[in-house]
């Protein structure tokens, strides 16, 4: 008790010595301020002041420069501003750098997200939404296709085997295909990595490892995505003429392709699966995945699972007709019955490109 006296006889004499002394402290918030208590505890403050900024008119709204003047060192006014995505002044073009004003970004509120700041709200999205839904899906669509490999084997009969004499694809068709097919592998792996690789390589690798791990293969994604998408406009108008819809392409989707039964499906160069995933993947997602710029999408590499599949371990001279172009007469006649009867018929020929000529040869044309 008596401690508590001494305390409150000091605060009397310092306050009639300098009687302007919390005026100068706290002067645009008198009014607004209350005593929450009064301590004789040690280690806490006598009196602990705490201002309502919404009790106040204009306190909120004033300026940087009028806060100053009252609470020199108070920069709230423009951290609010800046919070709030304000555009502020910067001395670099707008041209070049459009958004150098803007510390944080707008607040928006994208599909699966609460209303927050951009790039808050894309994180909620990626880490509630694409990270695990995504994955479920690659996992779901590889499962898939291990089932349907043990149950059915590789498609098709004819192996490709002797080599053939049906050009299926030109040397100009066969290097944009493996262009843009290194470049996918790249983003796919990398982006797999950086959207995966905290939750299973991490405790593994450790950080250092990780980290430079992680940051070899941002630099590869960051090269690899002009790549792809050259390549993807290359690819898409080399072999557009041969994607275009026909009236069987309807009757292979009813019946899969005859991938359930022991008979294919006739089609021309390329059938309506090829199709689908010429229009879907190479054109809507793949224009939309190089428009966005975003880490490659796992819808994206979840149609391309199917085409990949397909075209390795998943039908017998497949890959062999991408590496060397050939394929011979009797595989062309059993997965492409209609291209087949167009090239005896003359309609195609069976030769596109100059043929290649043996070592220490020139072929006359």
């Amino acid at each position: 008790m008596i401690k508590a006296f001494g305390v409150a006889v000091l605060t009397l004499m310092l306050a009639s010595a300098s009687p302007g002394l919390l005026a100068q402290e706290a002067p645009a918030a008198p009014a607004a301020a209350a005593a929450v208590g009064v301590g004789g505890i040690q280690g806490q403050n006598i009196f602990e002041v705490k201002p309502d900024a919404s009790a106040l008119p204009g306190y909120a709204e004033q300026t940087n420069g009028q806060r100053a003047k009252v609470q020199p060192g108070n920069n709230a006014p423009m951290w609010r501003q800046v919070s709030q995505g304000v555009t502020g002044y910067s001395s670099l073009p707008k041209s070049q750098a459009p958004e150098a004003g803007n510390l944080i970004q707008p607040f928006v509120q994208y599909p699966g997200s609460r209303w927050t700041t951009a790039g808050e709200a894309w994180r909620q999205v990626r880490n509630q939404w694409i990270i695990p839904y995504g994955g479920a899906l690659l996992l779901i669509v590889l499962g898939a296709l291990a089932l349907f490999y043990l149950a059915k084997g590789p498609l098709g009969h004819a192996a490709n085997d002797p080599p053939g004499r049906i050009e299926r694809f030109t040397p100009f068709e066969r290097s944009a295909h493996w262009a843009n097919a290194a470049a996918f592998t790249v983003l796919a792996v990398s982006g797999l990595v950086m959207a995966f690789g905290q939750f299973i390589l991490l405790p593994f690798f450790g950080a250092n490892l990780f980290g430079w791990l992680t940051y070899a293969l941002k630099t590869a994604h960051n090269f690899a995505g002009p790549l792809f998408a050259v390549s993807l406009v290359v690819v898409f108008f080399t072999f557009l003429k041969d994607n275009f819809p026909n009236k069987g392409d309807l009757t292979w989707l009813v019946k899969a392709g005859g991938m359930l039964s022991k008979q294919e499906v006739p089609s021309h160069r390329f059938n309506a699966g090829e199709k689908l995933i010429f229009w879907g993947g190479v054109l809507l997602l793949g224009a939309i995945v190089v428009g966005s710029g975003l880490v490659m999408d796992q819808l994206v590499m979840a149609m391309f699972l199917g085409h990949i599949y397909i075209g390795t371990i998943g039908m017998r001279g497949a890959y062999k007709a991408m590496k060397t172009g050939y394929v011979d007469d009797a595989w062309a006649r059993e997965h492409h019955l209609l291209w087949h009867a167009d090239i005896q018929a003359g309609k195609i020929p069976a030769q596109r490109s100059e043929p290649e000529a043996p070592a220490g040869k020139t072929v006359q044309v």
